[in-house]
């Protein structure tokens, strides 16, 4: 059996050895702190599963839907408006199984083969796999520590940014935890307008910003409609996470072309799933703040742990993650010390070396130096996650 070349573009799974480990430590009765897979521990409403049950009860829910229903479609207008201020009409929206899939496909739509995108540099892995089933070229721009981890446009240079057909970009961030500002997706717009670039922003953790900070739409800057759009997941807000619920929402064409690659392989959302979103979308305010706040107190509990048993790490600003130097000089990969770290104390976290490509070799040094923990545990298990850290004497 020969398969396809474009599968070489895909690196082997760096996650199957930690998780193999995990479940023998387990297994052997080890107590872990599982601080790697970020996906939220708390439960979605009730009212979001009542509109699950109940649709899903009913035969005639589970036909082909073959489009979003209008009653799903004005659910996401009518969040937009009140949520971000930012007036979203019906056919500036599409669904998708997750933000995931929706960037794993966006270069099947955005790309020929060879054509340039810009990633940021950490890199969530979906983005970069887009990029590869396109056959396309990813050209990294760094998210420094210096620079808040924000992407600055004016690092890139212009011969890159004349080939370059479209730009992701992700803030709140997924690993470093940065949070994005008007000036900076001004900037961005004006890039995005200057070497006409289409700009594709991440919208999943708008609702975990910590520290007063507001989290917000990159459609509500002027111009963004413009020059592109944003994948808004209803994941992490709403803790729908393996229900698969994401909209690409903005530019009328981009959203249309997605539409209509989108019917390639698929026959529409569950309608019990899309019942499910309209309910998750009516969500007061004061709950999704709520949740925040828990958030918040998770992020307080690891970073100020951590940073008092002599491991310094940076506050996240928000997100539901913290993108953490590994302490003292060391040698070795991220891999190995998050082996050790496992074996020792029984806390898991992220290799930093997952969210960069090997063949940028210009940033990856980050990956080496740095691990991401998922905020997923109570602040009272994370408490008990660092003290078993600073008895394993790995810092």
């Amino acid at each position: 059996m020969h398969f396809a070349k474009r599968m070489d573009r895909f690196g082997e799974e760096i996650f199957a050895a930690l998780n193999e480990r995990r479940i023998a430590l387990a297994a052997s009765g080890k107590k872990l702190w599982n601080l790697s897979v970020g996906t939220p521990d708390f439960a979605p409403s009730e009212a979001v599963r009542d509109a699950l049950r109940e649709s899903a009860a009913d035969p005639a829910s589970w036909k082909y839907t073959l489009r979003d229903t209008p009653e799903m479609l004005g659910a996401v207008c009518a969040y937009y408006e009140k949520r971000y201020g930012v007036t979203v009409t019906p056919d500036e929206v599409c669904s998708c199984a997750g933000s995931q899939e929706g960037m794993g496909h966006l270069g099947l739509l955005l790309c020929d083969p060879g054509d340039t995108v810009l990633l940021p540099a950490p890199c969530y892995p979906a983005f970069l796999a887009g990029v590869n089933m396109a056959e396309a070229v990813p050209y990294f721009y760094p998210l420094s520590e210096e620079n808040g981890y924000l992407p600055d446009p004016d690092g890139i240079p212009p011969e890159v940014a004349e080939k370059a057909k479209y730009m992701i970009v992700s803030l709140p961030s997924n690993p470093t935890g940065s949070v994005g500002t008007r000036e900076n997706y001004e900037r961005l717009i004006a890039f995005a307008r200057r070497w006409d670039i289409t700009l594709i922003h991440d919208n999943a953790y708008s609702d975990i910003v910590f520290d007063g900070r507001e989290g917000g739409s990159f459609l509500a800057v002027d111009g963004a409609r413009e020059v592109g759009a944003e994948f808004f997941s209803l994941s992490k807000s709403f803790n729908l996470t393996g229900a698969r619920i994401s909209f690409l929402i903005g530019r009328k064409d981009i959203v249309a072309g997605f539409r209509k690659l989108r019917t390639q392989y698929d026959f529409g959302m569950f309608l019990p799933v899309q019942r499910a979103a309209v309910e998750a979308l009516k969500t007061p305010r004061e709950v999704l703040r709520a949740q925040c706040a828990r958030y918040q107190a998770r992020r307080d509990a690891l970073c100020d742990g951590l940073t008092a048993i002599g491991w310094p790490v940076r506050r996240s600003e928000g997100s539901m993650f913290v993108w953490a130097k590994i302490p003292g000089a060391r040698q070795g990969s991220s891999m190995d010390f998050c082996m050790a770290l496992m074996e020792r104390s029984g806390v898991i976290c992220t290799p930093g070396e997952s969210f960069f490509d090997p063949r940028d070799e210009a940033n990856a040094l980050n990956g080496r130096t740095h691990v991401r923990f998922a905020l997923v545990l109570p602040p009272e298990e994370i408490r008990e996650a660092v003290a078993a850290i600073s008895a394993s004497g790995m810092v």
